[in-house]
C-alpha cells in the first residue's frame, strides 16, 4: 500500500500488526510524508530493491514472522546500495540488550511502542530535518 502526499520525503513502515501500520501511517501523513507500508521483512527487502532511491527513512519493527527486523536491518546496513538509508527500529523490545543489538547492527535510532502519535511525528521530523 502506498499513499502519496507532497513533502518530498518517503518513509517505509514495516510492521506485521495492521493496526500499527494504519495508525503510524495516519500520523506520518499529517507530516506530509509519502508513506509506503508492508507487513514483513521479505516484502521490505523487495521494496528496497525496487525503490531504495526514493526511501528516506525506514520504521522497522523487530518481531515479525519469517525475516525479523534485525535481519532486515543487517541486510540494509551491510549493502552499499542501502546503507545510507536511515533506519529506526520501532518495537516493543526495550531491554538494553535489544537496544544494543540494534545499534551493533547499525540502527540509526530506536523508538519503543506503545507510542504517542505527536511524539512519533516530532521525532521523525527531527531525524529527517538533520539528513
Amino acid at each position: 500500500m502506498s499513499e502519496k502526499v507532497d513533502n518530498g520525503k518517503t518513509i517505509l513502515i514495516v510492521d506485521d500488526e495492521p493496526d500499527i501500520l494504519n495508525l503510524t501511517s495516519k500520523f506520518l501523513t499529517l507530516g506530509h510524508y509519502n508513506i509506503i507500508t508492508c507487513n514483513n521483512g521479505k516484502e521490505a527487502i523487495k521494496i528496497l530493491e525496487d525503490k531504495s532511491d526514493k526511501i528516506d527513512l525506514i520504521l522497522l519493527d523487530v518481531m515479525m514472522p519469517g525475516i525479523d527486523g534485525y535481519t532486515v536491518l543487517d541486510r540494509i546496513k551491510t549493502d552499499d546500495e542501502y546503507k545510507d538509508i536511515i533506519v529506526v527500529l520501532f518495537t516493543v523490545k526495550s531491554f538494553n540488550e535489544d537496544i544494543q543489538k540494534g545499534k551493533r547492527l547499525g540502527a540509526d535510532f530506536y523508538l519503543t511502542k506503545p507510542f504517542s502519535g505527536k511524539e512519533l511525528l516530532r521525532k521523525v521530523d527531527s531525524i529527517l530535518s538533520e539528513k
